[in-house]
């Protein structure tokens, strides 16, 4: 995925859906909104959006290894480039 910092919501989803994170420490609690999430890091919106529809096991946490999000249209992926197989007369004929 390419862009995910072009992503947008409908409604008051910008100030009111919070994103939670826990430190493991007692009062380690700490919550941001939508918008303040996607000023940081607009993947992990993404990346967790996904993460809640697929699978809980470990299939799920296969494919979701598998995902690349970036936040602009640069990434470092290459297309593939198929080549044509060349093949000759006498296989085509299957003798």
């Amino acid at each position: 995925m390419v862009n995910a910092d072009k992503v947008t919501v409908t409604g008051r989803k910008l100030q009111e859906k919070r994103y939670r994170r826990h430190s493991g420490y007692p009062g380690g609690l700490r919550t941001r909104t939508l918008a303040e999430q996607l000023a940081r890091r607009p993947e992990e919106v993404l990346r967790m959006a996904v993460r809640g529809m697929l699978p809980k096991n470990s299939l799920g946490r296969r494919q979701l290894l598998k995902m690349k999000v970036y936040a602009g249209p640069d990434h470092p992926h290459a297309a593939q480039r198929p080549e044509p197989l060349r093949l000759s007369r006498r296989a085509e004929v299957g003798s």
